[in-house]
C-alpha cells in the first residue's frame, strides 16, 4: 500500500484538514479516482458531541478507546466483480491504514454494548469532489478565548472553499438524529448535498454497500 507517512504523522487537532489533504493526495498519486469519485469524507459525531472509538493513537489505553468531540475518516469505496472492497483511511488509528471496511468497523466503531445513548455515533458522509470544493475552515477552533494558538497550526495557509467561504466546519460537525433520511434517498442525495448526508450506526454498512464504485 502506499506510504503515506507525512500525513499519517501530522497533528490530530486537525483531522478534517488532514483527511482533506489526503484525499487529494490519494488522487494525486493514482490510489483514487483522479477526481476523487470513490472516496467519501466521512465526519463522526453526534448531538452531545461525545464519540467513542477505539484503536486511537492518541489514547492511552491497550485498546486505544478514547471519546473524541468529533473525527474525520475516509472511505474509499470499491468493487469488483460484485465484490465489495471498500476501504477505511483513518490517519489517527494504529489498524491497518488503509483498514478493511468490515474490520474497521469491527474493531474501531463497534458496536456499543450500552445501545441507545448520548454516545450513539452518527456519520456525516460528503462526497470528495463536493468536499474538495466546499469545505473551509480559518482554524478558529484552535484558539482559546483569548485568541490564541491552543496549539500552533499548519504552516500551509487555512482552506478556503471555491466559492470564498473562508470557514464552514461546524456545518459539517452539526448532525443530529433528525438528519437521517430513508436509506434510497441518501444514497441518491449524497452525490448533490454539499455537506453529504448523515448516517446512524444502524445503517451505516447497508449505506456503503448501496453506493457504486470503482474497479480496482
Amino acid at each position: 500500500m502506499i506510504h503515506l507517512s507525512v500525513l499519517r504523522d501530522s497533528s490530530m487537532l486537525l483531522s478534517e484538514e488532514n483527511i482533506y489533504m489526503l484525499c487529494k493526495e490519494l488522487t494525486r498519486v493514482g490510489v483514487a479516482d483522479p477526481m476523487g469519485s470513490d472516496l467519501y469524507v466521512v465526519f463522526i459525531s453526534n448531538e452531545e458531541k461525545k464519540i467513542p472509538l477505539w484503536h486511537q493513537k492518541a489514547s492511552n489505553s491497550d485498546e486505544g478507546f478514547i471519546c473524541w468531540d468529533y473525527h474525520v475518516i475516509c472511505i474509499q469505496v470499491k468493487r469488483n466483480k460484485g465484490e465489495i472492497l471498500d476501504l477505511v483511511w483513518d490517519l489517527d488509528s494504529d489498524l491497518p491504514f488503509p483498514s478493511p471496511f468490515n474490520q474497521y468497523v469491527s474493531d474501531a466503531i463497534r458496536p456499543l454494548a450500552f445501545g441507545d445513548s448520548i454516545y450513539r455515533r452518527l456519520f456525516r458522509v460528503v462526497h470528495a469532489p463536493l468536499f474538495l470544493q466546499s469545505f473551509a475552515s480559518d482554524r478558529s477552533h484552535m484558539k482559546n478565548p483569548a485568541g490564541n494558538w491552543i496549539q500552533l497550526p499548519p504552516n500551509y495557509d487555512p482552506i478556503m472553499a471555491a466559492d470564498g467561504t473562508a470557514n464552514n466546519l461546524n456545518e459539517y460537525i452539526a448532525m443530529s438524529v433528525e438528519d437521517v433520511a430513508n436509506l434510497e434517498s441518501m444514497v441518491n442525495d449524497v452525490y448533490s448535498n454539499k455537506h453529504g448526508v448523515v448516517v446512524n450506526e444502524s445503517i451505516l454498512t447497508r449505506f456503503f454497500s448501496q453506493l457504486p464504485g470503482l474497479h480496482p
